[in-house]
């Protein structure tokens, strides 16, 4: 059985720290090896909302493609995330699927997802976890997609972040 390298970005400005905690472990049930960036603040982006908490989580999995979007579609699901008709909105947890292994599709899901190039919260997570790796249609590196990245137009903050509920 082979294993697949995901990339999967988290965010969260809905009782941001529990979810964002919830999402972690729901992903440690659901695959292997994770291994998370720090954890930033940003503001709402396309709509005026809650600053959210956003990370980037890899991951390991024997799971084909389709079942990993599913995965993910439950795990928001069950954190109370409402997939509504506006793209652009607050929202207890959202998952996505940035890469999986170098593959570049449209379906099930757009991969290379297009946002890694377009949002900080996504391409600093990236750079600072895993620097070296190669964005699969680009082929130019997260570290230096994020040197290149206009970092004036969304400023992020880094979280003192425990991943151990306050008691």
């Amino acid at each position: 059985m082979s294993t697949h390298e995901i990339l999967i970005s988290v965010g969260s400005n809905i009782q941001r720290s529990y979810h964002t905690r919830q999402a972690r472990e729901a992903l440690e049930s659901a695959f292997s090896d994770i291994r998370c960036s720090s954890v930033y603040e940003s503001e709402a982006v396309g709509f005026d909302g809650d600053a959210f908490y956003n990370l980037v989580i890899k991951a390991q999995t024997s799971l084909p493609l389709k079942a990993v979007c599913d995965v993910l579609k439950r795990i928001e699901a069950d954190n109370g995330r409402v997939h509504g008709d506006k793209k652009f909105c607050s929202r207890t947890l959202d998952l996505d699927l940035l890469t999986y292994d170098d593959v570049v599709t449209s379906t099930p899901v757009v991969l290379p997802r297009e946002e890694i190039l377009y949002n900080a919260f996504v391409l600093l997570p990236l750079a600072e976890l895993v620097p070296t790796h190669r964005h699969p249609a680009k082929q130019t590196t997260y570290q230096q997609l994020w040197d290149e990245f206009d970092k004036s137009r969304q400023h992020l903050r880094p979280v003192e972040f425990s991943w151990r509920a306050a008691p």
